[in-house]
């Protein structure tokens, strides 16, 4: 449903080959301890997919963002919580490709599978309002020092690098941003909590602070005031379509496990199975209907940033919303199909269900993007 390219699909195929033995097997662990999905990861950086995006002149694979969204999608039916953390990557990825004077280096490092990276935006004082940070970098000296309180960092602790926000020095209002690339290494950066949360349990998405961290100003992907312009005109379609591509994998996962349910679960005293029973049939015809629906939207959007018009904008901020209130009506049909084996944990459905939840509250939760799009219908200005 793509609309792959030959060499696209290989890509696609070699991966799902990688996610059955090195993804899949671990998910139920990786949730069941809500521990960071490392096997996944190590697989992914070996077989140079942490590079998927990364330019060919830099060692990556030199793929875009269909190719990518078609990876996640295969990657979330397997697990979630290493989809979600991909996707950050990639997102991370999108800055260092914008400012490939300031992350060559890293993006080596990426192409080579040796480095994960990741954003650090949302923030305590401003909540799901990731484009307003309330920390601000202040100039010292030629440096810059930068102090906050982040809040779920997605593999926070584990990334190698993480694409930092805070106001601009001289900021005059939130939007006055700045976004920086901070190490693992820098001094003063700490894993302050840890993720304990209903799904994506694997994505160790904990709090960061912050303290005192001292940049030389070749760390600054943007210039002051332009870290927004960056979020929404470089990151944006990649975090939506990213989180659309998992909505979707987490769709078909449910689907999928449904369809094994009630084609193998039987009533033995009746010589039948459950797909004998019309009503349950129903459920998973709606199941299959909407998660082709979805993906079949999702690859609307990409033809839509592939073919920019004055309506992609709309059709990006509608991905992440549509896929995400899919997978909730989904999985639940899905948990309501499968009775107490899903109920009860016995099925992969519930897992699912969980994960499913996820989209909705992340930021831009699902209620912000409604009122966005809204916004945009009547000409509003969205900030």
């Amino acid at each position: 449903m793509y609309r792959l390219t030959e060499e696209q699909a290989a890509v696609v195929t070699r991966l799902r080959n990688i996610a059955d033995q090195h993804i899949a097997p671990y998910a139920q662990d990786v949730d069941e301890n809500s521990r960071f999905p490392k096997e996944a990861f190590d697989a992914l950086g070996k077989e140079g997919f942490l590079g998927l995006t990364v330019s060919q002149e830099f060692g990556g694979m030199g793929e875009g963002i269909r190719t990518a969204a078609a990876v996640v999608d295969e990657i979330a039916q397997r697990c979630a919580s290493t989809a979600m953390c991909y996707i950050m990557h990639l997102c991370a990825i999108s800055v260092y490709s914008a400012r490939a004077d300031v992350a060559e280096k890293q993006l080596r490092e990426a192409a080579e599978g040796n480095h994960v990276t990741t954003l650090a935006w949302s923030e305590k004082g401003s909540r799901s309002h990731f484009w307003a940070p309330v920390s601000q970098a202040v100039a010292n000296n030629g440096h810059l020092r930068i102090s906050a309180q982040k809040s779920w960092v997605t593999s926070a602790g584990y990334a190698d690098g993480y694409v930092v926000s805070t106001k601009s020095p001289m900021a005059q209002s939130a939007t006055d941003s700045m976004l920086f690339l901070v190490l693992k290494e820098d001094k003063g950066i700490e894993v302050s909590g840890s993720w304990n949360a209903l799904g994506m349990r694997g994505n160790a998405s904990a709090p960061m602070s912050l303290d005192n961290v001292e940049l030389t100003p070749d760390r600054a992907f943007t210039e002051e005031g332009k870290g927004m312009d960056m979020m929404l005109g470089v990151v944006l379609p990649w975090f939506q379509i990213g989180n659309a591509a998992t909505s979707v994998g987490i769709c078909e996962a449910a689907t999928q496990a449904t369809q094994r349910h009630l084609t193998t679960a039987k009533f033995d005293h009746l010589g039948s199975t459950l797909a004998d029973l019309p009503n349950l049939r129903a459920r998973l015809a709606q199941m299959r209907i909407e998660t082709d629906r979805a993906r079949a939207h999702l690859v609307s959007v990409l033809d839509a940033v592939e073919n920019p018009s004055p309506a992609t904008m709309l059709m990006v901020l509608e991905a992440k919303a549509a896929a995400g209130e899919t997978a909730l009506s989904v999985t639940d049909i899905g948990m309501r199909a499968c009775g107490g084996a899903a109920f009860s944990k016995h099925l992969p459905v519930e897992r699912c269900f969980r994960d499913a939840r996820a989209s909705v509250v992340m930021a831009p939760t699902a209620d912000v993007i409604h009122d966005f799009i809204g916004k945009a219908l009547c000409g509003i200005p969205l900030f």
